[in-house]
């Protein structure tokens, strides 16, 4: 729903004035061009989908000695593209700390048995050690590779994801690949991910794209009929399950899902992605490389969709049924009715225990946008919004879904999120691990938006009722009623953190 409310744009102004002063005036000067509010619709330009306008500085090299909350190209690459493909063996190729750190950590469901056919949850690593990085690790990559293609037969290909020191040494992992792609009869794809490269993850993205394009496509001989109703849903890592609730909706619509990736994928899956009609992006930023070049290259047009709470459903359903025509879009209008019933529930539940409650959410990937409405279907407010490693298109995309005067940060740092928290005091913060103590120690619910802490998923109308649910259960957790002490209890009532103190 466009749930009506205003931000206060005076306050928030304030606040970044504020911020800023405490910085040295170069520092000031630099990170003002990362922190703005939502202007009016009328400055919105020629966008007739915006409601706001979002101009802030984006895709730009931290600050040094700042705590950004960034990652880096490999993390991109592996932890986010190739990672959750899971018939296929990725080895963080350097030191044992990048593929230790990443080692499943982002919760990528999948159907398959750990270790036989399935290698998701398992590290894989070359274990760089400072002979290798002297004399070179070609030859340490390659005694790795055979070691898997004797211990994994039903592994399907290899990715050799290259940490810092590969890219710093000159290792030739393309020729590496080439041999024991041949050797093996399998596919190996070298990806230059080095975590140097680039400003943050999204680099690693786009790397991770183009390997996908000049190391995958068009490189086998496909037995494969397809269909008219065949889609790709790409950019959709399946967190919690959310990949496959996306897969019940189109299905139910009428759709065969060809391709889920990176999510629950298969190598097969991945390649095959050019024989559909249609491409489905659910994380434009680390997936419309590629659905560009299949466009170019294989005219398969694509288009963005939103599974976000009932709204954001059924305006999306109603987008990709269209490019289908009539008969598509009556199946998809006997599901948005068959699932009314059930979402008016949801929303009578706990619309009286959420509307009005104050939301502040900084993350990655599409979520500072694509989540907003569902808050909002829920009668919550988004007070802030910002992205670890938007680009300018993320902005303006953005500006479809914020009110005008919601404060926009670029990049924040751990001092601004902070001080804007402590300011606000929103009733729920919405961000990643690193956030989620500080907040919490400030007595504000928190909700872990990037892995939906351990639940989820949150994608379709059933993932609509777990998110109401666990949005309510952070906000009105009696707990925080206990935060302060007994003498300054004027805030302990249950979600009474939202009080501006």
């Amino acid at each position: 729903m466009s749930l009506k409310y205003d931000n206060d744009s005076d306050f928030h102004a304030k606040l970044i004035a504020d911020v800023l002063s405490q910085y040295p005036g170069k520092a000031a000067k630099r990170r003002s061009k990362h922190l703005s509010l939502a202007t009016s619709e009328k400055d919105a330009g020629e966008d007739p989908n915006a409601i706001s306008e979002c101009e802030v500085k984006s895709n730009i090299k931290s600050v040094p000695g700042v705590m950004t909350i960034r990652g880096c190209a490999y993390a991109g690459s592996k932890g986010v593209v190739w990672g959750p493909i899971k018939d296929m063996i990725h080895i963080s190729h350097g030191p044992v700390g990048c593929g230790q750190y990443s080692w499943s950590q982002r919760r990528n469901y999948y159907v398959g048995l750990t270790g036989i056919d399935t290698f998701v949850t398992m590290q894989f690593t070359s274990d760089f050690q400072e002979k290798d990085i002297v004399f070179g690790g070609d030859k340490k990559l390659e005694k790795v590779i055979d070691e898997i293609a004797e211990l994994f037969p039903l592994s399907n290909g290899i990715s050799l994801q290259s940490e810092c020191p590969i890219g710093l040494i000159g290792d030739d992992i393309e020729a590496v690949a080439r041999k024991k792609a041949k050797e093996h009869t399998t596919t190996v794809v070298p990806v230059r991910c080095e975590g140097f490269r680039g400003v943050s993850q999204s680099l690693g993205h786009h790397i991770a794209n183009d390997a996908i394009r000049d190391w995958v496509f068009d490189k086998k001989d496909l037995e494969f009929e397809p269909g008219p109703y065949d889609v790709n849903v790409i950019g959709d890592y399946n967190i919690g399950g959310d990949a496959w609730a996306s897969r019940i909706l189109l299905e139910e619509i009428g759709l065969r899902v060809v391709g889920n990736w990176s999510g629950d994928a298969t190598l097969a899956e991945v390649e095959r992605a050019p024989r559909a009609t249609l491409n489905l992006i659910h994380c434009y930023r680390s997936m419309n490389y590629i659905s560009r070049h299949m466009e170019e290259k294989y005219a398969i047009p694509w288009m963005e969709y939103n599974f976000f709470g009932p709204f954001q459903i059924e305006a999306s359903l109603r987008n990709i049924a269209k490019h289908f025509g009539p008969e598509i879009e009556d199946r998809t209008e006997t599901v948005i009715a068959k699932y009314r019933p059930f979402v008016s529930a949801v929303v009578d539940k706990y619309w009286p225990r959420l509307s009005g409650k104050r939301v502040m959410l900084y993350i990655g990937g599409l979520r500072p946008r694509h989540v907003i409405t569902a808050y909002e279907d829920l009668g919550m407010e988004i007070v802030g919004t910002g992205y670890e490693f938007g680009h300018g298109d993320d902005y303006q995309r953005t500006g479809h879904y914020v009110k005008e005067g919601t404060l926009i940060y670029d990049d924040v740092t751990s001092y601004e999120l902070e001080k804007f928290i402590e300011e606000i005091r929103p009733d729920l913060v919405g961000s990643g691990i690193k956030e989620k103590y500080p907040v919490q120690k400030m007595g504000i619910p928190f909700r872990q938006m990037h892995s939906w802490d351990y639940s989820g998923p949150y994608h379709g109308y059933d993932g609509f009722s777990i998110f109401a649910r666990d949005m309510d259960m952070a906000i009105n957790n009696p707990v925080w009623g206990l935060y302060d002490a007994p003498w300054k209890n004027d805030r302990a009532s249950a979600g009474g953190s939202s009080m501006r103190t």
